[in-house]
């Protein structure tokens, strides 16, 4: 397998290569999760948001879940990985949230990416990578070690279509309003 394609930009090569080690390798990510956030992203259109959907993951377990509502409760940190993160706090009664994992039906925004980092969430699994190319840059230096907090392993792409026919048909149907 090659990893690096001629003109290609090395930071997607490490990202596409560890996206195959991961599925030829058996990584800890889930399939099954990633209906659960289907599902909360659903809910999210339900009532009108943009549908993105969250869980968060210790020892096989959720711990948090959360879904957009930043129309419904006029507030810009209503993400879903916000609000996932909120009530996995309350759940283990702590702001560290060492060993777990969080499922994304999008990649993180920088705000919520760097929340993740400072939860100290260990794994960030996304259905599918945000259509603004810097978002990854950004996200991807967010996640790396620092003096503070260790690196948060992220991995992005991993449902594209289920997430993409999501989006898709919200926006549509937001254009036909």
């Amino acid at each position: 397998m090659k990893v690096v394609e001629p003109g290609q930009n090395r930071k997607i090569a490490a990202l596409r290569f560890n996206f195959h080690v991961h599925f030829l390798f058996g990584g800890n990510m889930k399939k099954e999760y990633f209906d659960k956030v289907f599902q909360y992203a659903k809910k999210a259109e339900s009532i009108g948001e943009v549908p993105i959907g969250a869980i968060i993951v210790k020892n096989d377990e959720i711990i948090g879940i959360g879904y957009n509502k930043k129309e419904r409760k006029k507030s810009i940190v209503e993400h879903a990985e916000l609000i996932a993160i909120k009530q996995a706090e309350k759940k283990i009664d702590n702001w560290r949230l060492n060993d777990c994992d969080i499922y994304v039906s999008l990649d993180p925004c920088p705000m919520c990416a760097s929340a993740i980092k400072q939860a100290r969430i260990k794994n960030v699994y996304s259905a599918l990578n945000n259509s603004d190319p810097n978002n990854l840059n950004i996200i991807t230096k967010i996640f790396e070690k620092d003096s503070t907090n260790p690196k948060v392993n992220f991995e992005s792409n991993l449902s594209p279509e289920k997430a993409k026919e999501i989006l898709s048909s919200f926006f549509e149907k937001q254009r036909n309003i």
